[in-house]
């Protein structure tokens, strides 16, 4: 039996740590070092497993992440939320503006993007949020924020740039308050192409890493908030060993995407693998547990 298919068949009995160190295996190969990992990818096993901060739960909440960081940031860069409901039937659609978003609060992908609602498909956008709402998104990675999320489902803005019909993500890499990179993921409106994720350091010079997605053929220029988004990602991430903090520009201006605890869940590799370390060196551990 191969690991993927024992992992599979075992996912709601192994223990997180022995689901954990298979399914790092799987991806690169070797067990993760958790007594004292170097890399950024085994820094994120360890994360999961032995930094249990009670407000990561409030953070991967894509409801309360938005009264989270408002406190820290202001409502003026909080995408808009139009409702929050225990299930599809309780939407009142009547009270929606023409365009909107439906997503589930308590995982990740269920998501359905209305650009008309007197065209809404209500059956299919019921169907995947109902099977959404089934789903606990801890048992994918043992990310273990999410395994007490309550689902429901927000309803938020559409939010569109008028210069440009790729909504791009600007995704800052923050370390306890500090920012030290980003990727911009584009194309992701895309039909015909992957989408494309590029690198940048902090004066939004290219970097030489990929992770996950392709570069794009054309590199993605500065956005016009840049500045901004900076300095709202490292107050949001102050405290805390490691953020990824996600924003959208629309005409110039930032809106916070989410804040994400663990990158890929640390199971996507670097190219070239030097990143990997690079990165890791950035995550500063909280006091390390003994004999992990």
């Amino acid at each position: 039996m191969t690991i993927k298919n024992l992992i599979k068949k075992m996912t709601n009995i192994l223990p997180d740590k022995v689901f954990i160190c298979l399914d790092f295996k799987r991806f690169f190969g070797c067990f993760p070092n958790l007594k004292d990992p170097k890399t950024y990818n085994e820094k994120l096993q360890w994360l999961k497993l032995y930094d249990r901060n009670p407000e990561y739960t409030t953070m991967v909440d894509k409801y309360d992440a938005k009264i989270f960081a408002a406190q820290r940031i202001g409502e003026e860069y909080i995408v808009p939320a139009y409702g929050v409901w225990d299930s599809f039937d309780e939407i009142d659609f009547d009270a929606l503006p023409e365009r909107f978003v439906l997503k589930c609060t308590h995982d990740c992908g269920s998501v359905v993007v209305c650009k008309d609602k007197s065209k809404l498909d209500k059956e299919k956008a019921k169907a995947k949020l109902e099977k959404g709402m089934k789903r606990n998104y801890f048992w994918q990675d043992r990310e273990w924020p999410y395994k007490n999320v309550k689902p429901r489902i927000l309803a938020e803005m559409y939010l569109e740039d008028s210069t440009n019909p790729d909504l791009r993500d600007y995704k800052f890499f923050c370390f306890d308050g500090e920012a030290k990179a980003l990727f911009v993921a584009s194309e992701r409106q895309s039909e015909n192409s992957e989408t494309k994720f590029d690198f940048f350091d902090m004066d939004f010079n290219h970097m030489d890493v990929r992770n996950g997605h392709p570069n794009a053929d054309v590199l993605p220029e500065k956005p016009k908030s840049f500045d901004t988004m900076r300095q709202l990602a490292e107050k949001l991430s102050k405290g805390y060993p490691h953020i990824r903090v996600d924003f959208y520009e629309v005409d110039g201006k930032a809106y916070l995407g989410e804040l994400t605890l663990y990158h890929w869940s640390g199971m996507v590799p670097f190219e070239p693998e030097s990143w990997d370390r690079t990165f890791g060196d950035w995550i500063k551990l909280p006091q390390k547990r003994k004999n992990t």
